[in-house]
C-alpha cells in the first residue's frame, strides 16, 4: 500500500463561530500523512484559527461555536472526550518560542514525565533523541542543565520542536514558527521540516509565500474564513485556479 497517499488528518464541513461572528465557513479538506501542508492567506482570514481546531486548542477560547467533524486516523476528535491524547498525538509548534523557564532538558523531559515516565535512563534517551531529531543535539549537549530561555531565539524554537517530538506526536502543527527568527534560523527550521515528515505530518501556517514554496508539498489558501483552493504547491503556485489565489500569491493584495 502506497503510505504517501494515506489521509491523516479529514476535515469535513467545518463551521467555527466567535459569538455571532462566523470565522470559518464550510472547510473541508483532506491532509495527507508525511507531508508538509502549508495554511497561507491574508492576516486575519482564519487560517491559525482552523490550525488550532486541529488539536482543539480553541476549546480554550470562551463563547466558540464549532461544527462539522475533523477525523484524525477516520476517529472525530470532537466526539472524543480525551484531549490530553489528542494532543499527545497532535503536537503544537507556536509562532514566538516559548521554552518553559527551566533547563533544557527539562523543556524536553516535561511532557514525558507528566505522562509517567520517571526512569532517568529512559528519559536521558527521550531528551536525546528528540534534541537530535530538532537538529539542536550539538549545540546543546554540553549545557543541558542550563536555562533554555538562555538560547538564541532558533535555538529556543528547536527546543521547542524537540519539546513537542518528545511526545511522539504523529502531527505537528505550527504556527509561524519562524516569523521571529532570523534568515539563518529559518533556514535551519526549513530544513528541518524537510527532515522532520519523514516521521510526522505537519501542518504550517505560514506568512512567507516563499516558505510555503520552499517546504510545503500542499498549500491550502485561505480567505475570510473560506478555503479557497487546496492542492499540491508546485500546481498552485505555478497555475492557480482561482484569480483569487493568484492575486495573492503574486502579491496584488495581501
Amino acid at each position: 500500500m502506497n503510505s504517501n497517499n494515506e489521509i491523516k488528518l479529514s476535515i469535513s464541513n467545518l463551521d467555527l463561530f466567535y459569538g455571532d461572528n462566523q470565522a470559518l465557513k464550510s472547510i473541508n479538506m483532506d491532509i495527507k500523512k508525511n507531508k508538509v501542508t502549508a495554511l497561507i492567506g491574508p492576516s486575519g482570514c482564519g487560517k491559525s484559527t482552523f490550525l488550532r481546531t486541529l488539536n482543539r486548542m480553541n476549546d480554550l477560547i470562551e463563547n466558540v461555536t464549532i461544527k462539522g467533524n475533523i477525523n484524525v486516523d477516520d476517529e472525530d476528535i470532537y466526539k472524543s472526550e480525551d484531549v490530553i491524547k489528542l494532543r499527545t498525538k497532535v503536537g503544537m509548534v507556536f509562532q514566538k518560542p516559548n521554552p518553559f523557564p527551566m533547563s533544557i532538558y527539562e523543556n524536553v523531559a516535561y511532557g514525558p514525565r507528566i505522562h509517567g515516565i520517571r526512569d532517568k535512563k529512559t528519559l536521558d534517551k527521550i531528551v536525546e533523541e528528540s534534541l537530535k531529531g530538532a537538529a539542536i543535539w550539538d549545540e546543546v549537549k554540553d549545557r543541558l542543565k542550563s536555562s533554555a530561555l538562555g538560547l538564541s531565539g532558533g535555538q529556543q524554537q528547536r527546543v521547542c520542536i524537540a519539546r513537542a517530538i518528545a511526545m511522539k506526536p504523529e502531527v505537528i502543527l505550527m504556527d509561524e514558527p519562524t516569523s521571529a527568527l532570523d534568515p539563518i534560523s529559518t533556514s535551519k527550521i526549513e530544513d528541518l521540516i524537510e527532515d522532520l515528515k519523514k516521521d510526522y505530518t505537519i501542518v504550517i501556517v505560514t506568512h512567507n509565500m516563499q516558505q510555503a514554496a520552499r517546504i510545503s508539498d500542499n498549500t491550502a489558501f485561505f480567505l475570510n474564513g473560506i478555503l479557497v483552493e487546496y492542492r499540491d504547491t508546485k500546481t498552485m503556485f505555478t497555475s492557480p485556479v482561482d484569480k483569487r489565489t493568484e492575486d495573492y500569491i503574486t502579491g496584488r493584495f495581501g
